[in-house]
């Protein structure tokens, strides 16, 4: 299958069934043109008065989640997520032996990197609380992971977890992240990252098709994607320090498409236009400004930028040219490679003369006199001087 069928066959949205029709097509596109700003216990009332409808208006549900504010509260995302992702969560399946659990090939680095992950637990929070949850935090994952053997744990699955368990719970937050490993984060739970980075080069075209200028500015010193790889496979839980802020894109993503994450680096790449384009045109530069995200950025305006961005390019239209993007990574990949084993191997040859011109003449190797030596160095600062001048 081409990476043009594979993306095709992505939803337009999250849910098999939930562009069923054109009418249905037509109103989730609707939910994200809405700019409407709710009053927040406005907004409370019709979340309310939608959640007591039998059945749920799901459509509803995810037009809020999109919408200024999010789901505004935690016991609200706690009924409401589930709900998004057609989850039943009177009927989560127990939780497997520890012998089980920890036999997983993936238990030690899973507990690695727990273990590492302080900083994205409330600070001030007591220790024998944090503790407990980073051990519930552990199980949620290996239980996700040994319910699904096609499944590879991959570093930065753990924040994404870890804002589960603080928000829902450890039950409830194995079976959202278990219905969300067969989907929004399938792609970067293979063996190996070709899927990752084929969702990475969706970047470059969004930008581009925005500011031409700027994709430009950024191919040219060549930072590549790299400095996104931890905002999309953590859905920016590494990256951002306020929990409120990572829920609420929370609220986003599982209400969008799953390559929305994507399009949200893009509206904060676009965002930051001018001070990258003032900066110098180096990789080591630019990757240093856009690996990290500034902490007060208008996160509000970025997602409703996301989704702009979204309507105007969908994923569809982009697949042709982030293959393109895909082959020309590659081939700068190759070329630098290249040029690396071309240095590597003139620095062993320059070693290896630099071996025979300082050894004793005694010991059979070719001895240079210090007139011999100046003579050449002299030979070439003149050759140097010369080609100065015919360059000048």
């Amino acid at each position: 299958m081409t990476a043009i069928e594979e993306i095709s066959m992505i939803p337009d949205w999250f849910g098999n069934d939930f562009y069923s029709d054109e009418a249905n097509k037509n109103n989730s596109r609707q939910s994200l043109k809405r700019k409407t700003v709710f009053n927040k216990s406005e907004k409370w009332q019709k979340i309310e008065k939608t959640l007591d409808q039998d059945p749920v208006d799901v459509s509803s549900l995810k037009q809020f989640a999109i919408s200024p504010g999010g789901l505004l509260d935690d016991e609200l995302r706690k009924e409401i997520w589930p709900i998004l992702l057609d989850v039943d969560i009177d009927n989560i399946p127990p939780k497997p032996g520890i012998e089980i659990l920890h036999g997983h090939r993936d238990y030690n680095q899973v507990l690695l990197d727990v273990n590492r992950s302080l900083k994205r637990f409330p600070p001030g929070m007591d220790e024998n609380i944090r503790l407990g949850l980073q051990d519930q935090l552990v199980d949620l994952i290996m239980r996700v992971l040994v319910n699904h053997e096609e499944l590879h744990y991959y570093q930065g699955y753990h924040d994404i977890c870890v804002t589960f368990l603080l928000v829902v719970g450890e039950d409830v937050a194995f079976a959202l992240v278990d219905k969300l490993s067969l989907n929004h984060l399938r792609d970067f739970m293979d063996a190996n990252m070709d899927r990752t980075k084929h969702i990475l080069n969706y970047l470059y075209p969004i930008v581009g098709k925005s500011n031409p200028e700027l994709r430009e500015f950024m191919e040219r010193s060549e930072v590549g994607t790299v400095f996104s790889l931890s905002w999309l496979i953590t859905w920016y839980g590494h990256v951002l320090n306020d929990l409120r802020q990572i829920v609420r894109f929370y609220d986003f993503f599982i209400a969008c498409h799953p390559l929305m994450p994507i399009y949200l680096a893009a509206a904060i790449v676009l965002h930051r236009a001018d001070e990258i384009l003032a900066s110098e045109c180096d990789m080591c530069i630019v990757h240093g400004l856009l690996s990290k995200i500034p902490q007060d950025l208008p996160f509000e305006q970025l997602i409703s930028k996301a989704g702009d961005l979204y309507l105007q390019y969908p994923p569809s239209d982009l697949a042709y040219d982030a293959i393109l993007n895909f082959q020309m990574t590659q081939s700068y990949t190759k070329a630098r490679s290249r040029n690396r084993q071309k240095f590597t191997r003139k620095k062993k040859t320059d070693k290896k003369r630099w071996f025979v011109f300082n050894q004793d003449g005694k010991s059979g190797f070719l001895k240079f006199t210090f007139w011999t030596v100046t003579t050449a160095v002299v030979s070439a600062a003149v050759i140097a001087y010369l080609r100065s001048w015919e360059w000048g």
